[in-house]
């Protein structure tokens, strides 16, 4: 590929992209399902490629830039980060969000890893053992981590995990963001939202998807002077070597470790976490705005889903169409499941609003989950985001785990044992949940009965 080629692709993109927010400003059809201004660039790329109108001249690389933005959006996301908080004062604060929450992504992690090694083979013969690995990588982990555990897969012999998992993601994306709408429709009517009696109570801007000039704010901080180099500079210098330093530590324990794949993503983290250390230890970690990363962490999830949906492969998509749709209502299913009879009982305070974050990040990843809370939460009255940030600060290093070990185990044929101890991780989870802060009795008016503390 030339890069030209590479160059040619994003300003496409961009293009569509622009389209894609024009359209989801105007069409009040979309407004109201709240669809991702990506999605629909990522769709109208699909449709105007090669597989379909063959009007947009996309280069054969497209489907290889999510599996490389992934590792830019891994490579930032402990940059910047300064907040010290300890284990005991996260558990005392929000230990049962943090434990539904890791009980949920594990167990959807262990239950499909389970149904594609067991079940999955017998209703489809011949089925690839980590296809039921590529569902809680496309609903829980979202594009990224689909393009990132389909790459891996892909290197190992099956070359239709990239399009599996993105297919999911996909599904995902679009089902957590419908269902959860329905769902707050449906808590809201049964009195179990606090805050809004539903989808109809949002403001204009979460409509229209922009912000009117009194409630624009800064997406970020100057931290160093433009006389020796732009703050977005430093920042994505930052960001470019924490991402580069992955790839560079992958290639050298190719060379060291050859019997052992490590995923690339996986690496960036820890380079990441040493470039913060290093910078902490020459006094410059101040400079490092957290606000302007997550910024240029989202601009590249933006453009990762984007062509994570554009390059979809639609004939392998009908040629496993029946086991997808199969997980992914499984998977719809579970995490309404989840909702009831879990996040009722097992959280303390708000929580409804506690399960819809839950049930987006189970179904479409952390940001799905953040828009859900906003439907149900506009103003953030309940404390429940700055609560999941607290749990976010352990939660990931949760989420990597699951990520980098789970194709590790299905590659080397120990997917059944491995599905089973994380599946008893999340029953200990919600063990330890119901030990430290107690079950509550259901009430069908929309409160919590305490029935032990």
């Amino acid at each position: 590929m030339q890069l030209t080629d590479f160059l040619f692709d994003f300003c496409i993109m961009s293009a569509l992209l622009l389209v894609a927010k024009v359209i989801r400003a105007k069409v009040g059809f979309l407004q109201r399902l709240y669809i991702p201004s990506a999605l629909i660039a990522g769709f109208l790329g699909l449709f105007l490629g090669k597989q379909f109108l063959n009007i947009v001249p996309f280069s054969t690389a497209i489907s290889d830039y999510a599996g490389v933005l992934i590792v830019v959006v891994f490579g930032s996301m402990y940059l910047g980060t300064k907040r010290k908080t300890s284990v005991g004062g996260m558990v005392k604060r929000v230990g049962d969000s943090f434990f539904v929450n890791g009980a949920a992504e594990i167990a959807q992690f262990g239950i499909f890893i389970l149904l594609g090694c067991t079940l999955l083979p017998l209703v489809f013969p011949g089925i690839n053992d980590a296809f039921g690995l590529m569902l809680p990588c496309g609903f829980a982990g979202g594009h990224g981590t689909a393009a990132a555990v389909g790459s891996v897969l892909s290197e190992a012999g099956w070359d239709d995990g990239v399009t599996v998992g993105q297919t999911f993601a996909t599904i995902g994306l679009l089902g957590g963001i419908v269902f959860g709408v329905v769902l707050l429709n449906i808590g809201a009517r049964r009195g179990y939202t606090r805050v809004v009696k539903g989808a109809a109570d949002l403001p204009e801007e979460m409509l229209s998807g922009l912000n009117p000039e009194d409630k624009r704010g800064s997406i970020g901080s100057d931290t160093v002077n433009s006389i020796s180099m732009d703050s977005l500079t430093w920042h994505v210098v930052l960001v470019l070597i924490s991402t580069g330093a992955g790839y560079l530590l992958n290639a050298f324990l190719k060379i060291v470790i050859p019997q052992v794949a490590f995923p690339t993503y996986g690496l960036a983290i820890l380079c990441g976490i040493v470039l913060q250390w290093a910078l902490r230890l020459v006094k410059l970690d101040e400079y490092v705005d957290r606000k302007t990363i997550t910024h240029i962490c989202s601009c590249a999830t933006d453009y990762l889903v984007a062509f994570g949906v554009a390059s979809i492969s639609v004939s392998i998509v009908m040629k496993y169409a029946a086991p997808i749709i199969f997980l992914a209502a499984l998977g719809f299913a579970g995490a309404f499941l989840w909702q009831f009879l879990v996040c009722s009982r097992f959280l303390r305070n708000f929580w409804f609003e506690r399960g819809l974050f839950i049930f987006g990040q189970s179904t479409g990843v952390l940001a799905t989950g953040v828009l859900l809370l906003r439907v149900s939460d506009p103003n953030f009255k309940s404390g429940v985001l700055a609560d999941f940030g607290l749990v976010w600060l352990f939660f990931s290093i949760v989420d990597a785990l699951l990520v980098a070990f789970s194709p590790t185990f299905v590659l080397a044929g120990y997917g059944i044992p491995y599905a089973i101890c994380i599946t008893l991780a999340a029953v200990v989870f919600l063990l330890l949940s119901w030990k430290m802060f107690g079950v509550r009795k259901f009430n069908k008016a929309g409160g919590l009965e305490t029935v032990k503390e």
